[in-house]
């Protein structure tokens, strides 16, 4: 599956690929919670997860904009503070920051950080660059949002930089936002993984595929990514 890869990537997870928000499985173990981050790393897969700044511009890790699904409240977390976050659980525990998530995998295993940008863009960059200081393990930054990558090639170019790109994107608006983005990664969504463009991107740079939940979306996805973001029953076999 990695033979078209250019060179070596340094976020390559191996063969058991990237766990959708961790290896999560209802409520049990809660996405993106520490417990689904732990039960990850115990299976050696790399960790896919979403990142939301907080109002005093804390970097936590939460999928949604609001936290309704979740904890069942409207509030939105990009107007709570930390402190407000605090009253929430995921997984009998509170809403993980980075931070929490660094110390807990301290380098392990690779990290691929999807940043949630809202209208706060500017504000996002730098709160996240600091939340990342210091930490030595293999991440990438990525974003649906070609501004955040390219911010950090200007901001923090040794830091690599993806882009998400949904299956909804088209042709025009994929072209920019890869000519803005100039990513050193891809990450494509599986209903369009097999098209032309996408080989063509992958003779230059890595890509994965998002999100593999049956083992016949991993048999379709393999030939054309170098890595797969998968969860439930996409989850590798052995």
């Amino acid at each position: 599956m990695r033979s078209s890869r250019s060179a070596p990537d340094p976020l390559d997870p191996g063969a058991v690929g990237f766990a959708h928000r961790g290896l999560h499985d209802g409520a049990t173990f809660i996405e993106n919670s520490l417990l689904a981050f732990a039960a990850a790393l115990e299976r050696g897969a790399g960790i896919e997860c979403d990142l939301r700044l907080t109002a005093d511009d804390q970097v936590v890790v939460f999928h949604d904009a609001d936290a309704l699904r979740l904890c069942g409240s409207h509030a939105v977390i990009a107007r709570s503070t930390l402190a407000d976050l605090g009253r929430f659980s995921v997984g009998n525990r509170p809403i993980p920051t980075l931070g929490q998530l660094l110390e807990l995998v301290d380098g392990r295993v690779p990290l691929l950080l999807e940043a949630k940008v809202d209208e706060r863009f500017w504000r996002f960059g730098p709160a996240l660059l600091a939340a990342l200081e210091g930490y030595a393990g293999a991440f990438g930054v990525m974003s649906f949002d070609p501004r955040l990558p390219r911010w950090f090639k200007t901001n923090a170019p040794h830091i690599r930089r993806g882009l998400v790109v949904s299956e909804k994107l088209s042709r025009v608006r994929r072209w920019w936002a890869m000519k803005l983005a100039d990513p050193q990664f891809l990450s494509v969504h599986r209903a369009v993984i097999d098209q032309p463009w996408v080989a063509r991107a992958r003779r230059r740079m890595p890509v994965t595929c998002w999100t593999i939940r049956t083992a016949a979306e991993r048999a379709a996805a393999e030939p054309f990514a170098d890595d797969l973001i998968w969860e439930a029953d996409g989850r590798p076999r052995r």
